[in-house]
């Protein structure tokens, strides 16, 4: 049973921004942060910039803390150590990429459903494109899920293909994943969870612990009365290697670790569709991101001792024995029968 936060010292909200080297967008958003808060603290979790991230906040914003991590621990570790020292003082943690526009008021609908609904773990505002603010931006949307073989997919982007904004989500709804671009979480139930998995170090990090919330029995949810705007890729491009290593192999050991079936032939299967990922990049002419694929079929090799230890520890903990996955195959949906919108899904697929 979790402990109820009665100490009135709690503050309500911490905005963390993580930055490694993000001047530019600090520059361009951070002012903008400031001025649609609404007196929450605000704070950036340095990951050991060597520009002059920290001299310009000092100078032009001294009221805003700054936490200094000891090297680039990535995205997931980053977060845990920032997030570590400040335990214990806020209720809800909204955790924000350097380079999100937010708007007017984007907080307060977050926070208030939160309020409202204490059985939720996190929630995720609609997140657009900076560069292009009629579509969804490819990192979060308006929600996350995943299908049946754990790909991770959005309202309003499969895939490639995003979505005009056209309203048609503007509804509030349960999903399996919020964006790390931009959430709020409730404090005591990610430190309750352990944080990110830092093995990670970025991609993929909040899908596994919105899985881990939901073994638990939290919900994730999207809610359309807050509105961002995600540059994405401002650290690492959408067409990197680099980013397809990570994916690739945070993917199978988020399988691993939380996979409720048995193994083996999810793991398996999962491994023959990476192999055929790659011989597409061999014909796409594109042998990095086919080499990037065997690099992270290795790694996660290399983790086996590991994410066997962390999954009989999610599996012996776990409290529920369902969760709410698209029960039918994107890749087959959108390769196969050009479904490439959300909405043109089978939506009786969508199961708790």
């Amino acid at each position: 049973m979790e402990k109820e936060i009665h100490n009135k010292n709690f503050k309500k909200v911490a905005i963390v921004l993580l930055n490694w080297n993000g001047i530019k967008w600090l520059e361009k958003f951070l002012p903008i942060m400031v001025e649609h808060s609404c007196g929450e603290d605000i704070i950036v979790a340095d990951n050991l910039s060597s520009d002059d991230s920290i001299s310009f906040i000092q100078k032009n914003y001294p009221d805003i803390h700054i936490l200094c991590n000891a090297s680039n621990l990535g995205f997931a570790g980053g977060y845990n150590a920032a997030l570590a020292q400040i335990q214990g003082n806020y209720k809800y943690y909204a955790i924000v990429n350097t380079d999100i526009e937010v708007t007017k008021n984007w907080i307060s609908p977050l926070v208030n459903f939160l309020e409202e609904n204490p059985e939720v773990f996190s929630v995720q505002p609609k997140i657009l494109s900076q560069t292009n603010k009629k579509y969804f931006e490819y990192a979060g949307a308006a929600g996350g899920f995943l299908d049946k073989h754990f790909y991770p997919f959005c309202r309003g982007r499969i895939f490639s293909t995003v979505e005009e904004d056209k309203g048609q989500y503007d509804y509030l709804k349960e999903v399996f994943w919020t964006s790390g671009a931009c959430m709020v979480m409730c404090a005591e139930r990610f430190h309750a969870l352990n944080g990110f998995d830092s093995d990670f170090f970025a991609h993929m990090e909040e899908i596994d612990l919105c899985w881990r919330s939901k073994l638990n029995g939290w919900s994730c949810w999207a809610i359309p009365a807050s509105t961002v705007y995600h540059v994405g890729g401002g650290t690492l491009k959408y067409e990197s290697p680099k980013k397809t290593f990570l994916n690739f192999r945070n993917n199978l050991m988020m399988i691993h670790k939380n996979h409720m079936s048995n193994l083996f032939p999810k793991i398996f299967y999962r491994l023959c569709l990476d192999g055929i990922a790659g011989v597409v990049f061999l014909i796409k002419l594109q042998p990095k991101h086919c080499i990037a694929i065997i690099r992270a079929h290795f790694a996660y090799y290399g983790q086996l001792s590991k994410l066997r230890t962390k999954r009989k520890i999610i599996q012996t903990n776990k409290k529920v024995h369902a969760i709410n996955l698209y029960k039918g195959s994107i890749l087959q949906d959108y390769f196969l029968k050009s479904k490439k919108e959300y909405s043109a899904l089978d939506q009786k697929q969508f199961t708790v």
